[in-house]
């Protein structure tokens, strides 16, 4: 208990069952949100051709999400630590699930581009929120590992969630995919409300009154220099991956010769080396340190960006072993990035600090994808150029992560009892 607030900092004590099934939950809930957001891709030419739009209009349906989910992050940051963070999870989930639901319910493009808003608006804000969870509950010695677990959720949506999709959205109806996803979300917000232990309202303990200044919380997260190098070293591992990965689909097709048909096993065996690593990579950070462990994995992941931008007309076996490859590292220096974020800051701001971080991310993201959009050229016959230039970029932003980790303080315990 701290004296000065009267609130419990401490992490929530949880024995190995309930810290698993506990895991397992969030990492459920992170799945669903995250094949909402990845199903609409692959959903383009079904939806290009079942709403009668054209293809800015599906880029917007795309963008939509994004835009809505930095806007709720920002939001978010300034009251999601005067709530009780269990009762705030489940409130955004549950609206979450129904705003998916109305996504299948949508009648024409401009109904199903405002359930699409909807659903950015609260999914945005539930990886904050399960990663401000982890911080809580899980101690520092076992943090990478949990938050490796839970970030495994976007490979199992990629090998897993989105062919299942696609196959009820042929056989179906591009609605379909949302129903299910629905579906799933109910099934763990039940799971959620049984097993999220009940949390305290870190910022609402301190002052009766706190809740009249809603830009509090945020102000006095912007104010630490930590908390800023925490999200610049996000931000700039969030760009130097997007502006590779948006244009991923389109160089392989383009100029290294896979086909349509061949660019699912591309995503299914890296999300699976993914899922199959994460726990590895998990555990590697918290025995040999948080810090060492993501040095190490940006390290060995430059190789096969600088590859994956410059691969020429080559066998699909060998394709495969270089995409598999940037999958895995990249997605795998992202889990002891995260445990070096969430203990950048102490429980009583780890709500509106993960919040707007997770903002940050999501415009990081989107200027990844514009600049990407800018250094590339695409030719009438299909031919990617410039797509090099993008790779170096994501090359030397990843040094630049991998001094700047360093500069980050952890706080290994919570503030003194």
């Amino acid at each position: 208990m701290n004296a000065a607030s009267g609130i419990t900092t401490n992490p929530v004590p949880l024995a190995g069952n309930q810290e698993r099934l506990l895991v397992f939950t969030l990492a459920g809930i992170q799945f669903s949100h995250i094949l909402d957001f990845m199903i609409m891709m692959p959903l383009g030419p079904i939806l290009i051709q079942a709403l009668q739009i054209d293809t800015q209009q599906f880029a917007l349906l795309v963008a939509i999400y994004t835009l809505t989910a930095a806007g709720s992050g920002l939001l978010a940051a300034t009251f999601v630590d005067f709530f009780e963070r269990k009762s705030l999870l489940l409130t955004l989930f549950a609206l979450f699930a129904l705003a998916t639901l109305l996504c299948a319910m949508a009648p024409d493009y401009q109904t199903l581009l405002l359930t699409r808003g909807l659903a950015g608006v609260f999914g945005g804000v539930l990886s904050a929120m399960l990663q401000t969870i982890i911080g809580d509950v899980i101690p520092f010695e076992r943090r990478g590992k949990a938050s490796g677990s839970v970030m495994s959720a976007a490979a199992v949506a990629s090998v897993l969630g989105v062919p299942m999709s696609l196959m009820l959205a042929t056989k179906l109806g591009w609605q379909w995919p949302f129903v299910a996803i629905a579906v799933i979300a109910v099934v763990f917000l039940l799971l959620a409300a049984r097993n999220i232990p009940t949390l305290p309202k870190h910022q609402a303990a301190h002052s009766g009154r706190s809740w009249k200044k809603p830009f509090a919380s945020m102000r006095a997260v912007l104010q630490e220099r930590n908390h800023l190098l925490a999200m610049l070293f996000m931000a700039l591992g969030a760009f130097s991956t997007f502006t590779v990965i948006s244009y991923l689909t389109l160089y392989l097709t383009g100029n290294v010769g896979l086909s349509a048909e061949q660019l699912p096993l591309v995503y299914a065996l890296g999300g699976m080396a993914g899922f199959l690593s994460a726990r590895l990579i998990g555990g590697l950070a918290d025995h040999w340190g948080k810090v060492r462990t993501y040095r190490l994995i940006a390290l060995l992941s430059i190789a096969p960006i600088l590859l994956q931008t410059h691969l020429p007309p080559m066998a699909l076996g060998w394709v495969l072993l270089c995409s598999t490859l940037f999958f895995t590292l990249g997605s795998g220096r992202a889990i002891p990035a995260m445990a070096i974020t969430i203990s950048a800051v102490q429980p009583p701001l780890r709500g509106a600090f993960m919040a707007l971080n997770s903002s940050i991310q999501q415009l990081a993201c989107g200027a990844a994808a514009f600049l990407g959009g800018l250094m590339i050229s695409r030719t009438p016959t299909g031919v990617i150029s410039g797509y090099g230039h993008a790779g170096w970029l994501a090359i030397g932003l990843t040094g630049f992560t991998i001094l700047l980790a360093g500069k980050i303080h952890m706080h290994t315990r919570p503030l003194a009892a």
